[in-house]
């Protein structure tokens, strides 16, 4: 068995190629956290405190938090790349289907007529469709006919072929200095900005129309999708209300994250009532492209300036979602711990495969391909790889979430303060307008050349096909159903994700939990009252050791719980990063609840620490395997057969970290 990677055959690729290296490694800083002020940084963590006069006091409002299930990251026709371009699905459609209506699918006539169906299984609670914000007039000037561009030689070849047309576009956005297509959108790039002002309107009217408190959340959002050098560096924009911005403000206005929040700070006055968060996404493809500090001055002013704009702006992350995993990849050599199984699940780059993939080059409207073939390695110090959308390239430790935590905690060791505090939540990314269609007995899909199990079942387009997956859920612990009270939960990083199912996790961290607190009625009470939940800060206790409250409910409708495991991240004295995954709850036969007491015993309090919670349930079959069910014997392909791929896999929930920065004598 090879895991989901078959690294010996060729993946077919829709962008051009671009390899970018860094100069040299920053310096070192001179002046060391011990000369900032230690609660420093909590002056600039975005702590919520507007769910004290929430928007509207709902019947069933609960302080302790209620789970709420939703998908923060969605696609329709708007998307220049989306397979909904085929079925014509809108902003509208995604809106109905989260909700529980049915809304047009494939298959696709030969009138370009959607004829199939497509409904959730159960409804969610909260939703923000993010199409790109980068295309939005782009695509819409090349499909208006009458439009000053219809008839130009780009939205001809644009229209000719769906997967040509997004390959066009995509190549803006591959490289580090974006602009716009002269031919369509005009010397200073203003007929394209014109066009972009209707679709973004819709994006706003089909969030605001639809958005029910106390019943369901719509958020205004839209997707700013970098990709330098054929690299992830993709984040979502989720605004609080519907205060926004005239115009989204996308990679091709501000090709770096500082200049994005600073922007966003600009057009989203906080006077009028407009807030935001960013959600980055797919970090296992970036290649050290999400590491902080990006094209900036290497001054610990720089440096300390934009962890203090990121810990206001950017308070999660996705750690999963249809292109793959983010918690963690085994291998890292700058990481001392030992090999974690689940960390191949749903893992499409791993350390020391060998990797052939094909780019195309469209440069002048050329088709012309390349192949390459390179062995899956981490950066050298300081390197910036490229092609991690293509599943190449060099592997960060801040291309993972477990192993970019540790990062962070040594960046606040040498400023103060912590560029990489991220909560954790999933999504699906679908392209189809299926929010939460994450059953991997039921999967339709979620891009383009997607819409039949034979297609599902081939190399897709950007880790998808065989190598994608259903995606997962963001899971959020609201006061109540409302945008103030879910983007309050969100700036807490009270939240967690699952790969699909709808299990809850939940963990608080403290110095004196009882150790029967599971079987107390007012467990979540004294939790709270004794301690901090998932996302906040251990406050600081040299003389006694941290015990922390990890309880997990199952999926209504899925699988007993197996285990529970708390994974500990640390910086040691001389500086060297660990991880650990400690198992701290377990049941042979399943459980519909796993809950426990754990006291780290091993804590110094002068290392620098987090923990997070992750709940697993037992091996159940990967999507690939109902598909090969689907197709006669004489129709399926070789994964069906053989061990390139993994006929089980593991559904999981992660929560949010719970930090602890150490004490220095």
């Amino acid at each position: 068995m090879r895991g989901i990677i078959n690294f010996g055959r060729v993946v077919v690729a829709c962008l051009m190629t671009i390899m970018l290296v860094a100069c040299n490694p920053a310096e070192q800083a001179n002046d060391k956290a011990s000369a900032v002020d230690p609660v420093a940084e909590t002056e600039f963590v975005a702590k919520a405190e507007s769910s004290d006069t929430p928007e509207t006091s709902c019947g069933n409002r609960n302080e302790d938090g209620m789970a709420l299930f939703g998908d923060l990251h969605v696609h329709t026709s708007y998307s220049f790349d989306a397979a909904a371009n085929s079925t014509g699905t809108t902003p509208f459609d995604a809106q109905r289907y989260a909700r529980g209506e049915s809304i047009p699918f494939f298959p696709v006539n030969e009138q370009g007529e959607a004829t199939g169906t497509a409904q959730i299984d159960r409804p969610l609670d909260f939703l923000a469709v993010t199409d790109h914000g980068e295309f939005l007039g782009e695509s819409a000037i090349c499909r208006a006919e009458g439009s000053p561009s219809y008839d130009t030689e780009f939205c001809q070849n644009y229209r000719a072929n769906q997967r040509q047309g997004m390959m066009m576009l995509g190549t803006v956005i591959t490289t580090e200095t974006p602009a716009r297509i002269a031919e369509i959108c005009g010397e200073d790039g203003s007929l394209c900005r014109e066009y972009a002002v209707s679709p973004w309107q819709e994006v706003q009217r089909a969030a605001n129309e639809v958005n029910t408190p106390c019943e369901f959340t719509s958020f205004v959002g839209y997707e700013y999708t970098g990709t330098p050098g054929t690299s992830n560096y993709h984040r979502n924009v989720i605004f609080r209300n519907d205060v926004v911005p005239a115009a989204p403000v996308s990679y091709i206005d501000a090709p770096i994250d500082s200049k994005l929040w600073a922007n966003l700070d600009q057009v989203c006055d906080a006077a009028s009532g407009c807030d935001y968060l960013t959600i980055p996404h797919n970090s296992n493809l970036a290649n050290g492209r999400m590491a902080p500090y990006m094209q900036l001055e290497d001054t610990s002013e720089a440096k300390r300036a934009y962890a203090q704009k990121r810990l206001q702006r950017e308070p999660i992350m996705e750690i999963f979602q249809h292109k793959g995993s983010s918690e963690c990849i085994n291998g890292l050599s700058t990481v001392f711990g030992a090999p974690d199984e689940l960390c191949s699940v749903e893992e499409v780059r791993r350390m020391g495969e060998e990797k052939t993939y094909v780019t195309r080059d469209l440069t002048g409207g050329s088709l012309a391909t390349s192949q390459a073939t390179e062995v899956t390695k981490e950066c050298a110090d300081g390197e910036i790889g490229a092609n991690g959308m293509l599943g190449a390239g060099c592997v960060d430790p801040t291309d993972f979430q477990r192993s970019g935590l540790i990062v962070g905690l040594k960046e606040e060791q040498e400023i103060g303060f912590n560029p990489i505090k991220l909560g954790t939540i999933a999504a699906t990314d679908t392209h189809s307008s299926t929010p939460g269609a994450v059953l991997e007995s039921d999967w339709t899909g979620a891009v383009t050349l997607e819409s039949t199990p034979a297609e599902r079942l081939q190399p897709g387009l950007l880790t998808s096909g065989i190598d994608g997956n259903p995606g997962g859920l963001a899971g959020v612990w609201a006061k109540e159903n409302t945008r103030d009270a879910i983007f309050d939960a969100m700036l807490n990083r009270e939240v967690f994700g699952t790969s699909g199912p709808r299990m809850t996790v939940r963990l608080f961290g403290g110095w004196s939990y009882a150790e029967n607190l599971c079987d107390d009625p007012d467990m979540i009470k004294k939790a709270y009252a004794g301690g901090v939940p998932m996302g906040g800060d251990l406050s600081v206790n040299a003389s006694g050791k941290p015990h922390f409250l990890a309880a997990a409910n199952k999926d209504p409708e899925g699988q007993n719980l197996a285990e529970l495991h708390l994974i500990k991240g640390w910086v040691d004295a001389d500086g060297k990063m660990h991880n650990e995954v400690l198992p701290v709850a377990k049941s042979e036969n399943g459980a519909s609840r796993l809950c426990t007491v754990f006291t780290d015993e091993k804590f110094d309090a002068k290392q620098s620490a987090y923990y997070y919670l992750r709940a697993v349930e037992p091996p159940v079959k990967r999507w690939h395997n109902y598909d090969c069910d689907r197709l006669g014997e004489d129709q399926r392909p070789a994964v069906c057969s053989d061990d390139s791929y993994p006929q089980m896999i593991r559904e999981m929930a992660w929560s949010s970290p719970i930090w602890y920065r150490g004490q220095s004598e």
